[in-house]
């Protein structure tokens, strides 16, 4: 499974999923799973890099004492939206607003994409950010419409 990064902007950004077939629909729940189960981690703040006590430590974590301080006095680290997947040929995508999160995230994802690629469905190609030629992303709307009458 190639990994290729394009422009990210955490707050618009588009995660491309290449395959070799078109998918199944059961294939498609999988990797609709897949983003699901990632976004609300992301919600719920577990891709916070300023607290991975447990990380940090080593392998020896025996009896270690885990300072609430520490992740209490942390920023929060929470992904804001998530889009629907879609799906066109062999490619899916998907559009996040990943917050404030850290990029451990995307680590996660890509591990976690990578695994999938070798025991479910291979991967040809993740690419994080960026648009795909071939599929265009719609534009945004502006949340600010201008008022005539403003002038």
């Amino acid at each position: 499974m190639k990994v290729e990064f394009r422009e990210c902007d955490f707050f618009d950004l588009w995660i491309w999923l290449e395959f070799n077939t078109a998918l199944s629909e059961l294939e498609r729940q999988y990797i609709e799973e897949i983003f699901n189960s990632w976004f609300f981690l992301g919600k719920l703040g577990g891709f916070n890099a300023e607290n991975l006590q447990i990380q940090d430590t080593g392998l020896e974590i025996s009896y270690m004492n885990y300072d609430e301080s520490v992740a209490d006095n942390s920023m929060m680290a929470v992904m804001h939206n998530m889009a629907e997947v879609e799906y066109q040929g062999y490619w899916a995508r998907c559009w996040f607003d990943l917050g404030t999160s850290d990029a451990i995230a995307l680590d996660i994802l890509i591990n976690s994409l990578k695994q999938f690629s070798k025991d479910y469905v291979p991967i040809e190609r993740v690419v994080i950010g960026g648009e795909n030629e071939d599929w265009r992303i719609p534009q945004r709307r502006s949340t600010f419409t201008e008022n005539p009458d403003s002038n």
